[in-house]
């Protein structure tokens, strides 16, 4: 009996998928998929009509891909050292007494701004100035677009340089995470460090 064309497909079909080092049913097939599909969507696959000059895109592996994994393992490794650094906050404090004075602390996550906001007028550093970054965060890519070629013109650039590449925005981005981290470790780890201010005087870390 002759085989028909759609089992002949079929059958084609499969010995291909069963020769594919990572085919389905394999436990990293939905990752691989995944981050195919990642590319499909965000790559220059259907884009090629409005596609810009070669010279000012990158492509989407490995430039785009290869910062995440950077990036989370930069994340943990510096989550480790917070636990290592912040061993007297995640220690066990005493039961709680009615009787007695707490002054109150907030969480780790919340200690940069617990301490930024001892640094001026409770309205500038609690609402004004948290309330800003949040929104920049939000409509960065926005703010990076339109305020991005004027910068690079009055500078004499040629272009403004995509993310990874550009000094200026790496440099802020930086010099932020930085100061969060100094004054999350400032209340953490010195609370008993007391430092002159010229707004309300000596500031201290607890």
């Amino acid at each position: 009996m002759m085989a028909t064309r759609h089992e002949i497909r079929q059958g084609e079909t499969t010995q291909d998928a069963q020769g594919l080092p990572i085919r389905p049913g394999h436990l990293l097939y939905p990752m691989v998929a995944a981050i195919a599909l990642i590319g499909l969507i965000f790559g220059p696959a259907g884009h090629e009509a409005d596609a810009e000059p070669v010279e000012k895109t990158h492509p989407y592996f490995p430039d785009h891909f290869w910062p995440y994994p950077v990036l989370a393992m930069i994340v943990l490794i510096t989550l480790g050292l917070m636990a290592v650094v912040g061993q007297p906050l995640l220690q066990l404090s005493q039961a709680a007494d009615p009787r007695g004075v707490v002054v109150p602390r907030p969480e780790w996550y919340f200690l940069a701004l617990f301490q930024f906001v001892k640094l001026g007028p409770a309205l500038l550093t609690s609402i004004l100035i948290p309330g800003a970054l949040v929104l920049g965060l939000i409509f960065w890519p926005v703010i990076d677009a339109k305020l991005g070629p004027p910068i690079a013109h009055r500078l004499g650039w040629h272009s403004w340089p995509a993310p990874k590449r550009n000094l200026l925005t790496g440099t802020m981005w930086v010099a932020g995470l930085a100061i969060i981290a100094l004054l999350m470790l400032w209340a953490a780890v010195f609370p008993d460090l007391c430092l002159p201010w010229f707004v309300n005087g000596p500031v201290c870390g607890g």
